[in-house]
Formats: C-alpha cells, sequence, structure tokens
C-alpha cells in the first residue's frame, strides 16, 4: 500500500526547524498486525522518503518498505517477483494518479474516497472510512474474514 493519503490522512506538518510529523492511525496499526499474524505479506510504498514513514514501520514490524519510488506500478511488480507472487495474490490500496496502474494491476484494487480520480477509477473497491482514519483496518478486516 501506499502510505502519505492511505496510512496517514495526506498531510505533513513541518516545524521550523525541519522536523517533519505525520500522523498515523492506532486503528490501523492494529489492523496491520493482525494481518501479520495470519500471515499476510504487508508492504508499503511510498512516494517520498520519509523518517516518520521508517520509524513507523519499524514499530509496527513491516517487513517491507519502498521508499522514494513514484513510479508504484514497478516497484509492487519487483516486490511481487521478489516474495514469487503473482497480481492475482496481490492487493494494492492507493490514492493518487501514481497509484493507478498499480491498483489496476492487484488483483484487489483498493482507494480511499478522498482519493484523485484516477485512483477512484482504477478500484474495485473504496473504503468507507477515510484515509489516516480506519480505512487501512477497514481493508485489513475484509481480507482476515475473506480469508476464512
Amino acid at each position: 500500500m501506499d502510505v502519505d493519503g492511505v496510512l496517514t490522512d495526506g498531510t505533513v506538518q513541518i516545524s521550523s526547524d525541519g522536523t517533519e510529523t505525520k500522523g498515523f492511525s492506532i486503528l490501523d496499526g492494529m489492523g496491520l498486525k493482525r494481518l501479520e499474524k495470519a500471515g499476510v505479506i504487508v508492504a508499503w510504498i511510498s512516494g517520498r522518503p520519509s523518517g516518520a514513514t521508517t520509524l513507523r514501520a519499524e514499530e509496527l514490524k513491516i517487513p517491507h518498505l519502498v521508499q522514494g519510488r513514484t513510479d508504484k506500478i514497478l516497484a509492487l511488480q519487483e516486490l511481487a517477483s521478489q516474495l514469487r507472487l503473482d497480481a492475482e495474490h496481490c492487493a494494492y490500496m492507493g490514492d493518487d494518479e501514481i497509484d493507478a496502474a498499480a491498483i489496476k494491476w492487484a488483483a484487489i484494487g483498493i482507494s480511499v474516497p478522498d482519493a484523485m480520480p484516477e485512483a477512484l477509477e482504477a478500484a474495485d473497491y473504496v473504503t468507507q472510512r477515510p484515509a489516516g482514519r480506519g480505512a487501512v483496518r477497514e481493508v485489513c478486516e475484509l481480507i482476515l474474514r475473506a480469508r476464512q
């Protein structure tokens, strides 16, 4: 999944000293931990490098973190190849034009309600909850229910 605009509400706060902060939902974090416990591989693919993203990924023990890649489709396909997964075994969640091809490529393409039109058009599913406020948890619960 994408990070900014999916795991966060898409805003970045930058202090006058250059410190960057982002808000991540505890609900989403719990959903990702539940996926991990169920054996679902989780990866984050972000278009911009961020210390806040790195720290949150470390905290949640996200096994695959790719940052600074705006070619989301290529990043997703490379990661899937490394993990020996086909598109039919992948879901991708994004919110912007640069996510649209990855959303289309994955067997299950997901977006959030306030996404850009290209992402919404590419998505098979649009969450009810907004980005950074439980949208990821909503998808985690759907995946877990489907696996039962």
